[in-house]
């Protein structure tokens, strides 16, 4: 009887642990193998060790990424890492390569692995888009979770529009954006350009897992960082909270009125892609749209907005406006102005003339880089990528019409402005010309600059 209800025990046991609802959790990386996995752009060498992803860093190789075949929309990623203190490294996620996009390249939401001093891991960085979304400057636990020379924890909680990243149980970033919901996820070894110091330096990645279901339930708790919306003419309910309110929803002139006018100005300004934007229009102030003003007056306040400029616009924001009668009132305004700097006319002089080529992979980059140099005297060529830079530049040498400057975009698909920098400085000698490195994040490249020259 005994031994019949041990067995029954045994057997009722091994039926409740059958019945055990899976966590959910599954392995993206098998620890194995590459088995749903490809490698995009760079040819960095990934190899698998002790079960864990390694990859090795390469000279002359653009950035490499070990990428998932499957796309990954909302979904919680675990991973630990250990990487070489002299790298940098990232963990894509929400990412593409598109033909159409700049041949291939991939893009998208990266978590960061930054192990230097500026020690901006757990941020986020958008790869080859946007830059920076989420530094750490502001955010000093943040950027003190990371551990060097030793393993380290992350976890990417990507539901929805909302974005958070968790460094070993710190909350380095909490983003709210919406360009890309969807993506593979790929692990990243960073180009070096030709710094054979970092050649062979290794990163570790183990542990990889996902979830995919019931993730609201699975966030984790603690404190927050400051939140970050980068969704266009939103609020968050955080943002709401804290007492901010839109003064553009947009998509329409709610809540604005000409200066002087009832109604917003039926000419000189148009609402598009949720921007307002004044109307080139020559002549006096009068003949074109006016300034526009809120319907609501504001005492103290704190005002946030972001701009751009055309060349050689310039644009202002007033505040503490009173008007005594609409038509003919006396304005009493402080005005903060949004201008572009002038260079003083010596250095002009000095510039006309002079031959500049400009080099980047995107036409409507040279166009316009090109237009504006010519404006101002001088003699603007272009090239589309740092190979056929190297090759004009060497060409124009042998005519003897050597370039006055050449201006690069640090990051083009065949030879990156590094490379390309590198390349003219050791044909030029010591006669070589002004080298200008275009690049979004400039923390992120200017020791190299510096020793290309």
């Amino acid at each position: 009887m005994k031994a019949y209800l041990k067995l029954a025990a045994l057997s009722l046991t091994l039926l409740c642990g059958a019945c055990q609802p899976n966590d959910g959790w599954q392995k993206l990386f098998n620890g194995k193998d590459f088995t749903g996995f490809k490698q995009l752009n760079g040819e960095a060498p990934y190899r698998v060790e002790d079960g864990c992803m390694v990859g090795k860093s390469v000279s002359g190789q653009p950035n490499s990424f070990m990428a998932t075949e499957q796309d990954y929309g909302d979904f919680i990623l675990e991973f630990e890492v250990k990487c070489d203190p002299s790298l940098n490294s990232g963990v894509q996620f929400r990412s593409e390569s598109l033909p159409e996009y700049q041949n291939g390249r991939v893009h998208g939401y990266q978590c960061e692995i930054d192990p230097s001093d500026r020690a901006w891991s757990g941020g986020v960085y958008d790869e080859a888009r946007r830059g920076w979304l989420v530094p750490l400057t502001d955010n000093d636990a943040g950027r003190a979770a990371y551990k060097r020379d030793d393993w380290n924890k992350y976890r990417i909680e990507a539901i929805g529009n909302s974005i958070r990243i968790w460094l070993n149980g710190v909350n380095t970033a909490n983003l709210v954006d919406d360009l890309t919901p969807k993506g593979f996820i790929a692990f990243q070894v960073h180009g070096i350009g030709k710094d054979t110091s970092k050649e062979g330096k290794e990163i570790w990645w183990r542990n990889i897992r996902i979830k995919t279901e019931n993730l609201e339930a699975e966030r984790m708790q603690g404190q927050l960082a400051p939140e970050v919306n980068c969704i266009p003419n939103t609020l968050t309910e955080t943002e709401k909270a804290a007492g901010w309110k839109l003064l553009f929803d947009g998509k329409t002139s709610a809540g604005w009125r000409g200066a002087g006018k009832d109604a917003f100005p039926e000419n000189g300004w148009k609402i598009e892609n949720g921007e307002l934007t004044v109307m080139k229009n020559g002549g006096p102030e009068g003949k074109r749209g006016g300034d526009i003003l809120t319907n609501d007056e504001f005492g103290a306040f704190e005002l946030s907005f972001e701009f751009k400029l055309t060349p050689g616009a310039n644009s202002g924001m007033k505040y503490m406006i009173q008007e005594s009668e609409k038509n003919k009132g006396t304005r009493f305004t402080v005005t903060l102005y949004l201008k572009q700097r002038n260079v003083s006319l010596p250095d002009m002089e000095r510039l006309s003339g002079q031959r500049i080529l400009v080099v980047d992979d995107d036409a409507h980059i040279r166009k316009t880089v090109c237009g504006m140099l010519s404006d101002m005297g001088m003699k603007a060529e272009s090239a589309a990528g740092g190979r056929e830079a190297v090759e004009r530049f060497a060409q124009a040498s042998a005519a003897g019409k050597r370039y006055f400057a050449v201006i690069l975009d640090w990051k083009m698909p065949d030879v990156d402005g590094l490379d390309a920098a590198e390349g003219i400085a050791e044909m030029a000698g010591e006669d070589k010309p002004i080298l200008i490195l275009a690049a979004y994040d400039w923390s992120r490249v200017e020791e190299d600059a510096r020793r290309a020259g």
